[in-house]
């Protein structure tokens, strides 16, 4: 196949992407709007839980931590395809300038709260559990408005079910006093709660990345060492990313599995308007 071949091949991928890239785009910004709704509302259900007997402005913060990410990273992919596609060069006032880089500050606030939160949780997973004393058995602790967690399932303890949630003789408290989990519960709640701080950290690389092509390509610039190692960095990021659904499938947790696959197609969609733009640019400068 000459080189020529090639090119053509891959400028018939590229068009055919780009025909298909409108639906693609708003299928999957209604899918994450819904899939925002569906983190709300776990989140609510297990503040419910955790949070029963009342918290803080920080602690009912961190306990909608992914809420508010989903949010943020919405705003971001937003503010993304406002930037490499939707709006035109002469668009690009002073001021609508000024309005995206502050909405981008906001939203890597919130961010960066969500990392916060997440790696305060992890870290209080590994240092901060203590066994609950003297109980050997559910049952010794049910019906008093508390709840048992188990790979981010949690149940009210009551006389009924207290035999059927766990055969554990040792149980920690967690999150609050009023959620427990035995050792296997444990330690799925520690390897969770490092998964996520993973997955945004991974995010924000990613973000970075984007960022600084944009960045790169206000300027003109579409190749050179920065250029080529981003490109590669990402590549690297995405395969975590995978890594990272994988472990998820292992735990059953299908609607993380789903959400991370939508997000991924939502800033591919991203990178496509990138990837347009850099052509564009290569055109202008022939």
């Amino acid at each position: 196949m000459t080189l020529a071949h090639s090119a053509a091949i891959k400028d018939r991928f590229l068009r055919k992407l780009f025909e298909y890239r409108s639906w693609l785009k708003w299928s999957v910004y209604t899918l994450l709007l819904i899939n925002f709704g569906y983190y709300f509302w776990e989140e609510w259900v297990i503040a419910a839980h955790a949070l029963r007997a009342g918290g803080t402005f920080p602690a009912w913060a961190s306990a909608f931590a992914a809420t508010i990410e989903e949010f943020s990273w919405f705003v971001l992919l937003v503010l993304f395809e406002l930037e490499t596609h939707a709006l035109p060069d002469e668009a690009f006032t002073p001021r609508v300038e000024r309005a995206l880089h502050v909405s981008r500050i906001f939203a890597a606030f919130l961010l960066a709260y969500s990392l916060f939160a997440y790696v305060e949780y992890a870290v209080d997973l590994e240092r901060k559990v203590t066994v609950l004393p003297g109980v050997t058995s559910l049952c010794e602790i049910a019906d008093q408005d508390a709840s048992f967690a188990y790979n981010m399932d949690y149940t009210t303890i009551d006389s009924d079910n207290c035999a059927e949630l766990s055969n554990a003789s040792e149980y920690f408290q967690v999150i609050t006093e009023s959620v427990v989990t035995d050792a296997d519960g444990l330690t799925i709640e520690k390897q969770l709660s490092w998964v996520d701080v993973i997955e945004l950290s991974v995010w924000l690389l990613i973000i970075l990345g984007i960022e600084i092509e944009v960045r790169l390509q206000d300027r003109d610039i579409v190749g050179g060492q920065l250029m080529r190692a981003v490109n590669i960095s990402k590549v690297l990021l995405y395969g975590t990313l995978i890594l990272v659904m994988a472990y998820w499938a292992y735990r059953s947790q299908w609607v993380y599995v789903w959400d991370e696959f939508v997000w991924i197609v939502g800033f591919a969609v991203i990178e496509m308007n990138v990837v347009e733009w850099r052509e564009e640019i290569k055109e202008e400068l022939v």
